[in-house]
């Protein structure tokens, strides 16, 4: 194992700027937007020190930034980008483009509250709504978790060509600050090579990108994208796998904890997962056989993943930072189709905990779980403060 190059104190802004930095891209289009502005501005000042290669580009909006990360990518060049909720909604229609056009784009974006009303606090609606574009989704818990998995994201990225969003929460994850080991430039050299795609717009070796094609062409395109998500899991896997080998730090695509022998587990995403861990602890030395898994990808779901986690629990609990109109949490709906249809066939409860960045805490959380295992599960999320 290679050690780190050194401990600082980052927030998780900072923290993803060092992982965009060490990962070498060559053209980072960027608008700013609260509250991922401090990505920007801290890449800016990397490149003023001469520390970050890399052509920084300002357009008018989010919707010109994808439109350059497009064909930047297409050339067979590494790209980089950030944004936050209404930014990233006005990419809507260039996502599509993007995962098309098969560009391993990595962007963060930071998940914050989407008007209106005009908000700014944590809430994972603005992703979870592009959840069908044909980008894979990371959810992360901690500024440390941000900086590995921008490095993750560009290997699995790289290996499928698909582009790859990495979200954290606003504020609780990019403003916070946190100890964050910062590797060697060396060993992410050793782990993530130079990007070569096979196919690329090159004037030397012409080919067509973009063209109308048939009906049958759209068909077999659309599966070859499907054939290429299929293989995500177990590609992010190893990459966590690798990243582990050099630093000692494994995230996981699920992460179990203090599930051995757990009776009820409660299932969330991003930084809710810290505050359930320590829901968690007190359920457990209370004498409570409760765990926790914490799905960091989201996109394409680990569905085989999420069977084998929940094999012989009996209550599960779903902590959505979300809310879908008409349809409720869209973790807790997902994770029923998962389930659905298969041997593993605990109670499901949806909660709606911590939408529009409301604070849950511990204490709340082990109410939840009290409340849940002795009432009836609902197909409906509900409403919880």
């Amino acid at each position: 194992m290679t050690t780190a190059l050194k401990s600082m104190l980052l927030t998780g802004n900072q923290a993803v700027a060092w992982g965009a930095r060490l990962a070498r891209p060559k053209v980072v289009p960027v608008y700013p937007i609260t509250p991922q502005t401090p990505v920007l501005e801290q890449l800016t000042e990397f490149q003023a020190q001469g520390t970050f290669d890399a052509e920084i580009i300002t357009p008018e909006s989010e919707h010109s930034v994808m439109s350059a990360c497009i064909p930047a990518s297409l050339v067979g060049t590494r790209v980089f980008t950030a944004t936050a909720s209404q930014g990233l909604l006005l990419m809507h229609e260039l996502l599509h483009y993007a995962s098309g056009a098969r560009a391993p784009i990595v962007m963060v974006n930071v998940n914050r509250t989407v008007a209106s009303p005009w908000a700014f606090w944590p809430d994972q609606t603005d992703s979870l709504s592009q959840r069908d574009t044909g980008w894979i989704q990371y959810y992360v818990e901690s500024a440390q978790e941000a900086l590995d998995s921008v490095l993750q994201a560009f290997r699995v990225a790289e290996q499928v060509l698909l582009p790859t969003m990495v979200n954290l929460d606003a504020f609780y994850v990019s403003h916070a600050l946190e100890p964050v080991f910062v590797p060697a430039q060396e060993l992410v050299d050793q782990y993530l090579p130079a990007f070569d795609p096979p196919h690329r717009l090159d004037t030397g070796k012409v080919e067509s990108w973009g063209n109308v094609v048939s009906q049958d062409m759209f068909y077999r395109h659309r599966q070859a994208l499907s054939e290429a998500m299929a293989r995500v899991p177990a590609l992010a896997a190893q990459a966590d796998f690798e990243w582990a080998q050099l630093t000692g730090r494994s995230h996981g695509v699920l992460e179990r904890y203090r599930c051995d022998g757990a009776r009820t587990v409660i299932v969330t995403m991003g930084s809710m997962c810290g505050t359930a861990r320590d829901a968690v602890d007190a359920l457990r030395e209370a004498g409570e056989a409760v765990g926790l898994l914490k799905v960091r990808l989201f996109r394409p779901l680990p569905v085989e993943g999420l069977r084998a986690a929940l094999t012989g629990v009996d209550e599960v609990i779903v902590l959505d930072r979300n809310y879908s109109p008409g349809h409720g949490g869209v973790l807790h709906q997902e994770l029923r189709a998962a389930l659905y249809g298969s041997a593993v066939t605990p109670r499901i409860h949806g909660l709606l905990a911590g939408v529009g960045g409301v604070n849950v805490s511990p204490a709340r959380i082990v109410e939840f779980v009290k409340q849940a295992v002795q009432g009836e599960a609902q197909a409906e999320s509900q409403w919880v403060r």
